[in-house]
């Protein structure tokens, strides 16, 4: 009579189950088949965090423009290879010479992680030489935009970054510029770029109030004049590191870095973090030869293999499927513990990106990452739903025209099914 009852049961659990798995396919079709998604390109792959169950699946083998969703992967590969601290330099004391390279840490001097660990470091030191031969990368992604370089999601990749390797400039009542070292190169006027492309002349509108970022062109001369003017000493430069064991410097934990990348989706970071990755693997900064071990170790299962090029998604060349997304979100979920894992992840009403978008009624539901270019919106992430359930979801759209407001708005509502349905 037991097992009647415990067979009973286990058949009214999975019957509710399949009729909440309906229900929502049913929702999910009738949203799809709507006139709003003639003309554009959508895939969504839906599973359940613990049992694997697919929810719900829709074009997701199918390659799509990640967008910022690339960061995804950019995020699970700093936390397969880093550790707990950021590697800041790596140095060898020689006599009285500390000989140093950088790792690609771009939290030196950032003006919004500020971290001063390597400038206390090297203030500390009687004799220091600069390093410059383990940098094998180039200083813009492929397929990144051409005009981008005066934006300030866009930006050099370098070896040693030392202020986000950007300029700011502000108004009080007087111009301020940081780095100081470029007080001269900004001009009070107006111009239709923030600076000159293929030089580091600045220019600040005399009527703006407004606080300008704008990245600056980075090479070896840049770097040893910015490190005089702030260590107030003379710094050599080298083609490679001496003979001998090189020690290693650490600067701000990892996940500081991780938070800033995915919840203000901060190109700049996810591009140095593949490369301090790449640093750990073989001593030298190549982020090309970072992804490919990833791709063919740590995600050799993958269904499709992805087209992967950059750190940050700037790239159009970028194409992962949501099986792909929701693969490595399923590998996180099982690796790191909940609380870090969502604490990392922007969530939906209450940080980052996702602040005032996909809010909670108590608290929040969605923990995940946005991913937007021109006529492209990602999202994948975490769901938690009203019975306490996890989802694991990825929604990608491509080529639409309408209104990228419309996009999600269209995009909450399947949410919210989720949320309360299942």
């Amino acid at each position: 009579m037991k097992n009647f009852l415990f067979i009973g049961i286990i058949i009214l659990l999975l019957s509710a189950c399949v009729s909440k798995k309906s229900i929502i396919r049913k929702d999910f079709d009738n949203q799809l088949s709507s006139s709003f998604y003639n003309n554009q390109f959508t895939g969504i792959l839906v599973i359940d965090a613990d049992t694997k169950d697919t929810i719900y699946n829709h074009n997701s083998h199918k390659y799509f423009i990640p967008a910022s969703n690339t960061k995804i992967f950019t995020l699970f590969t700093a936390l397969t290879i880093l550790p707990e601290k950021i590697p800041a330099l790596k140095y060898i004391n020689t006599n009285d010479t500390l000989y140093f390279e950088g790792t690609g840490d771009p939290s030196f001097l950032h003006p919004y992680i500020k971290d001063s660990s390597a400038l206390n470091f090297l203030r500390n030191q009687k004799n220091v030489v600069y390093a410059v031969g383990n940098f094998e990368d180039e200083k813009y992604g492929p397929g990144w935009a051409w005009d981008d370089y005066q934006w300030y999601y866009s930006p050099e990749k370098s070896i040693l970054p030392i202020h986000g390797n950007v300029i700011m400039a502000y108004k009080t009542n007087a111009l301020q510029v940081s780095p100081t070292f470029f007080k001269d190169s900004i001009l009070e006027l107006t111009n239709k770029r923030n600076r000159n492309e293929f030089s580091n002349v600045f220019y600040y509108s005399p009527e703006s109030r407004d606080t300008l970022e704008t990245p600056f062109i980075t090479s070896t001369i840049t770097t040893r004049s910015i490190l005089e003017k702030i260590l107030k000493t003379k710094v050599g430069i080298t083609a490679s590191m001496p003979l001998g064991k090189k020690q290693t410097l650490y600067s701000v934990p990892s996940d500081s870095l991780y938070k800033r990348m995915m919840h203000e989706s901060d190109n700049f970071i996810a591009e140095q973090l593949l490369l301090i990755s790449s640093s750990q693997l073989n001593d030298t900064l190549n982020s090309k030869a970072v992804r490919t071990h990833i791709l063919e170790n740590d995600l050799s299962d993958l269904k499709q293999e992805p087209r992967w090029v950059d750190g940050s998604g700037l790239s159009r060349y970028n194409l992962f499927t949501p099986q792909n997304m929701v693969a490595v979100l399923d590998k996180l979920h099982s690796q790191i513990p909940q609380d870090r894992l969502f604490s990392i992840f922007p969530a939906g009403g209450k940080s980052g990106t996702l602040k005032n978008r996909f809010v909670g009624e108590e608290h929040p539901y969605i923990f995940a990452k946005s991913g937007s270019l021109s006529n492209n919106y990602c999202l994948s992430g975490y769901l938690v739903t009203k019975s306490g359930k996890k989802l694991i979801f990825s929604f990608m759209n491509n080529h639409f025209r309408e209104p990228v407001s419309e996009e999600r708005l269209r995009l909450e509502q399947m949410l919210q099914i989720l949320r309360d349905k299942y």
